[in-house]
């Protein structure tokens, strides 16, 4: 079985980061917008034998029952779990529960994704013990899949390195075969307030004005993106539009 997972954080405290950006209730918004677009991605694919949604709120967990999804409530802790700690729990239960032989993680804020990305690391999974797209900005990472699950830890709460480049040094040090998935599309994710404007100018560059989050976008978004000089491409300043 080969098992397509989505971890979401709880609403109350999602997205963090950017809340200088949106108020609680509109990052909540911003969220079930996400979820909404990338759902609608994931159930037309055919390469997955079954799509699951981690969540602790009721209300995701109906929307993706509502897309023909399998939702999953997660259970939260005091102190909270590590991130890893999470896929970890995530991952066991596909393994456990749904005999699953291969799994492949993904996440809400990878807003440019494509339902062809999601078919390209699924033929990568059949050959490869570990595929992985890294984050475009972070040396994070915006989705992976093993093969099996369980075939080595993942590394996104350690203090010190990156996690893709964490994952990618213990994966040579055990001689896994590995693919890395260099794409734009897949590598793009929304972390600060840098990458939601620069999201929301890709999206209509790439034609995705239909969707649930550009539509979020055009209507709260009240911040604009420049360069600070015309010899820097890389420092921006951002000002307020309205």
């Amino acid at each position: 079985m080969s098992i397509l997972l989505i971890p979401i954080a709880p609403l109350s405290r999602t997205k963090s980061r950017l809340r200088d950006c949106f108020p609680k209730e509109l990052l909540k918004d911003l969220t079930i917008a996400m979820f909404k677009d990338l759902a609608n991605k994931v159930v037309t694919l055919n390469s997955f034998d079954q799509k699951i949604v981690y969540c602790h709120d009721s209300e995701i967990l109906e929307l993706a029952e509502g897309f023909g999804l399998i939702g999953i409530k997660e259970k939260l802790t005091k102190p909270r779990k590590s991130f890893d700690e999470v896929i970890s729990d995530l991952n066991n239960i596909a393994i456990k529960n749904f005999n699953a032989m291969s799994t492949v993680f993904t996440f809400l804020d990878v807003i440019l994704i494509s339902v062809q990305n999601f078919e390209d690391i699924s033929r990568l999974m059949k050959i490869n013990q570990l595929v992985i797209c890294p984050a475009i900005h972070s040396a994070g990472i915006s989705i992976f899949g093993r093969n099996p699950p369980d075939i080595l830890p993942t590394y996104f709460s350690d203090p010190d390195v990156p996690s893709f480049v964490a994952l990618m040094l213990k994966a040579q040090k055990m001689n896994l075969k590995y693919a890395i998935y260099d794409s734009f599309r897949a590598g793009f994710d929304i972390d600060i307030k840098q990458d939601l404007l620069l999201g929301f100018e890709y999206l209509k560059l790439f034609n995705q004005n239909d969707t649930e989050t550009y539509k979020f976008l055009k209507n709260n978004l009240k911040l604009a993106l420049h360069k600070k000089s015309l010899k820097n491409n890389r420092q921006f300043k951002i000002s307020k539009t309205r």
